[in-house]
C-alpha cells in the first residue's frame, strides 16, 4: 500500500515563494534599467532600430 507523503513545512513554502518573488523583482529591475538606458541614449548592448522604422513609415506615406 502507498504511503502518504510528508507535508511540506510552511518555512519551505515561504522560502520558495520569496525566491520566486525575488527573481521577478530582479527581472523587473533589469527591464527598467534597460528601458531607461534606451530612452536616455546610453544603451550599448541592445539594438533598437527606431530610426529605421521611422524612415520606412515616412517613405510609405
Amino acid at each position: 500500500m502507498a504511503q502518504p507523503k510528508k507535508k511540506t513545512s510552511k518555512q519551505k513554502g515561504r522560502s520558495r515563494c520569496s525566491h520566486w518573488i525575488r527573481k521577478t523583482t530582479v527581472q523587473a529591475d533589469k527591464a527598467l534599467a534597460l528601458g531607461n538606458s534606451i530612452l536616455s541614449g546610453r544603451n550599448t548592448g541592445f539594438i533598437y532600430p527606431a530610426q529605421e522604422e521611422a524612415a520606412e513609415e515616412d517613405s510609405e506615406s
